[in-house]
């Protein structure tokens, strides 16, 4: 039961030198910082222009549907970066479920041109 517990008392060790070390960092970071407040440094900042009017705006989904589509296809590749690469050694198997995968990729994609999501005009 000893050599179970020593264990957990490694990790709690481990555990309570990262919490420290971050405390650490921290208070060592508020202590050595240069403070001179200002009104332009409460400031929101945004792409270099000034705040006017109310923080409110309307964006049009079409942006967040090509950011969804980004985002879909690039984890894609990912998948299919190392699938490519050990493509010999991996079997037939492994070869069809990609091409489902892919497939399920092109259906996807296919749909979202059908729909015109993929067109810049309305």
């Amino acid at each position: 039961m000893r050599l179970y517990l020593d264990d957990y008392a490694a990790v709690g060790v481990i555990i309570l030198v990262g919490i420290a070390l971050a405390v650490a960092m921290l208070g060592v970071n508020r202590l050595l910082r240069p403070q001179a407040p200002s009104r332009e440094k409460g400031l929101t900042y945004e792409s270099g222009v000034d705040p006017v009017g109310e923080g409110w705006s309307q964006s049009n989904v079409r942006y967040y549907v090509y950011a969804f589509l980004y985002v879909i296809f690039a984890v894609d590749a990912v998948f299919l970066f190392p699938w490519a690469v050990v493509l010999e050694g991996i079997g037939r198997a492994a070869a069809v479920e990609m091409g489902i995968f892919v497939g399920v990729l092109v259906v996807g994609l296919a749909y979202a041109w059908r729909k015109g999501v993929l067109s810049w005009t309305p």
